[in-house]
């Protein structure tokens, strides 16, 4: 039985080569600082993505991106705060939060998630 990190990179690499398969460009894996993570940074178009991968077996502890809440965004927009700030983005640059939810073997995209 593997550990749930091991478990989380698997479903992070699903997500990312499905994102790729979009036209995403990935930047970056597992970004971590002080307040938070965030499972992939990536381009798409104009846009700089924050995504957030979330998976469940079932429905039996609700949908992947019902784990999304509201304490779970603010972590994730502290820590994309500070990827700008720490990567000197300009601070007009587009930004997107997306989540990819996947349930069983279904992984679905949600754009502009919050």
């Amino acid at each position: 039985m593997e550990n749930k990190r091991a478990t989380g990179g698997r479903y992070e690499e699903m997500a990312a080569a499905f994102l790729e398969e979009k036209g995403y460009q990935i930047l970056e894996r597992n970004y971590r600082e002080r307040s938070g993570e965030i499972d992939l940074i990536a381009r798409d178009g104009r846009y700089l993505v924050f995504v957030e991968v979330k998976y469940r077996r079932d429905t039996g502890s609700g949908y992947p991106e019902e784990a999304v809440n509201a304490r779970k965004q603010a972590r994730i927009r502290h820590a994309a705060a500070y990827y700008l700030y720490s990567r000197r983005y300009p601070s007009d640059t587009p930004c997107r939060f997306d989540v990819v939810s996947i349930l069983g073997t279904e992984i679905r995209l949600i754009a502009d998630a919050f």
